[in-house]
């Protein structure tokens, strides 16, 4: 566990380190001591908020997202069109793992070790055939509706998450109008907003892959 919040916290201070740029391209270098303004503030907390909602991704996949893209990218460069596709590919598969790993589950079995599998409309199908759980028991990790509108909002979180990657933004969009970084700033925190709003609602009991386990 401890693990996973030292990961957590490495990817929230990566994104906070991609923001800055956005916020401050119109503005001179200020000192560092001088107090920011109350929109700074706000926008920082704001963003702040934002940041901690990669908890609710699989630590795998943001961390892959994280480490790969500056090397994919050449820096935010992406001087080919190969690397571009490439950069999208990386794009689509950590967005896919996202959405995909939002239907697994873990299970206890009878000596106590953890057990992955796939959720299924008639219950949890453990990866590992040789491990065999009670039909009673696996229905009770059935494939509810919910774990759609938890896999959809997990799909927005990584686009906010890839939105504030200045590596994918100047790869993809490496002169943006003012209106664009004005857009880049507001839709990703707004999707942050509305995605910690629904999982504080309507919170996910799953602990799959590359989620906390649960004690029980």
């Amino acid at each position: 566990m401890d693990t996973k919040l030292e990961i957590n916290q490495e990817v929230q201070n990566a994104l906070i380190e991609q923001i800055q740029p956005l916020l401050g391209n119109n503005a001179t270098p200020k000192d560092p001591k001088q107090p920011k303004t109350p929109a700074q503030k706000a926008m920082r907390k704001t963003f702040k908020g934002t940041a901690h909602l990669a908890n609710l991704l699989p630590t795998g996949s943001v961390l892959a997202f994280q480490l790969l893209s500056p090397a994919f990218t050449h820096q935010g460069q992406c001087p080919t069109a190969m690397s571009r596709t490439i950069t999208l590919g990386l794009l689509s598969c950590c967005a896919l793992s996202c959405f995909l790993l939002s239907f697994t589950d873990s299970v206890r079995d009878v000596r106590g070790k953890v057990r992955y599998g796939l959720a299924t409309f008639k219950g949890l199908c453990v990866v590992d055939g040789s491990v065999m759980i009670a039909p009673e028991e696996a229905a009770k990790y059935r494939l509810r509706v919910i774990d759609f509108f938890h896999a959809l909002a997990a799909l927005l979180v990584f686009a906010a998450v890839a939105a504030f990657d200045q590596n994918v933004v100047k790869c993809f969009c490496p002169m943006p109008s003012e209106e664009v970084k004005e857009l880049l700033v507001a839709l990703p925190v707004g999707i942050g907003i509305l995605c910690s709003f629904f999982f504080v609602a309507f919170p996910s009991r799953r602990h799959g892959i590359g989620f906390p386990l649960s004690r029980d």
